[in-house]
């Protein structure tokens, strides 16, 4: 049987790319006059003004491969990048009882041949919490089954679902950096048609 791929592109990243454009010219004999360095130096002053809570991605795409089908079930399975939290403001800075969440949803996935799209309630996930944790006021979310499995988180990533959360933001305000992940894994009817298809997952951080 033909494997499907399946491309996931993941959002509040922005890519470049950067074009290199090959110069050849003659081989010239050249003549060393002598080598002079150059010390570099620079001052990096304390941040004296408000910092920031904000989020990172450790890439813009990932792919799912398949891994694990059954007769019935095809599966696809990959990792979100990495997602980081990071919280550069003093305890002073945070409002009393503020808490930060990651929420991340998905779009269908569409074919790149006129097939019939996968709904993003076959996308689901198990966030993993990677780093900064060791307070205990740092958590990942809940795992989010397909609605190709049973039970009351079988829903898929349609609506928002939590991938990390702070309990207490001013609580934690001295570790400044967490990161996160989560497993992805799409699961279809055997009788999915072949080919590529492609969808976004958006990841949101609130406070």
């Amino acid at each position: 049987m033909r494997k499907a791929k399946l491309a996931l592109t993941c959002s509040a990243v922005t890519v470049g790319t950067l074009l290199l454009a090959g110069v050849a010219g003659a081989a010239m004999a050249e003549e060393n006059h002598g080598d002079h360095g150059v010390d570099v130096t620079v001052a990096i002053e304390e941040i004296t003004e408000p910092g920031i809570l904000a989020m990172s991605i450790a890439g813009a795409t990932t792919s799912l491969t398949e891994n694990g089908s059954t007769e019935t079930v095809r599966q696809f399975t990959g990792s979100l990048p990495t997602v980081t939290v990071t919280d550069t403001r003093t305890a002073d800075d945070i409002p009393a009882g503020a808490a930060w969440y990651v929420l991340g949803s998905s779009t269908d996935f569409a074919g790149d041949a006129g097939q019939p799209a996968i709904a993003a309630g076959h996308l689901g996930w198990a966030p993993e919490l990677l780093a900064g944790g060791e307070s205990g006021l740092v958590a990942e979310g809940e795992p989010v089954d397909t609605v190709l499995d049973s039970g009351p988180d079988a829903v898929g990533l349609v609506d928002q679902e939590l991938l990390a959360m702070a309990f207490d933001s001013g609580a934690i305000a001295a570790e400044q950096q967490w990161s996160a992940t989560a497993s992805l894994f799409l699961r279809t009817p055997a009788s999915i048609a072949p080919g590529e298809y492609s969808g976004t997952i958006t990841l949101s951080l609130f406070e």
